[in-house]
């Protein structure tokens, strides 16, 4: 439950500042989207079984569709389509090697 908080605090903070801030940082004409780079990390290192990146794509695409002039729904629909392909990949086509603790 503390990790959700943190999520919801964390992704706060970065929708407000890149909603605000990083809007007059352009490249090529683009916005860096930093909630979607942490999203797609916490995806990445986050063991396939756990729901936590599920759940922090929603809270991130929640956040960003409260600061942004889209349809709501467009961010918390992206995020979490991301989350689950990453999911979805991991589980089927990547193996970790197990250590076993002897």
């Amino acid at each position: 439950m503390t990790k959700v908080i943190l999520l919801v605090l964390i992704f706060y903070i970065l929708a407000l500042a890149q909603a605000s801030f990083l809007v007059h940082f352009q490249i090529f004409g683009m916005v860096l989207n930093v909630s979607l780079i942490l999203v797609v990390l916490i995806n990445i290192f986050e063991s396939p079984q756990k729901y936590l990146g599920l759940h922090g794509s929603l809270i991130s695409g929640f956040f960003l569709d409260i600061f942004s002039t889209r349809p709501f729904g467009f961010w918390i629909l992206i995020f979490f389509l991301v989350a689950i392909f990453i999911k979805l990949i991991f589980r089927k086509y990547v193996r970790i090697p197990f250590i076993a603790r002897t």
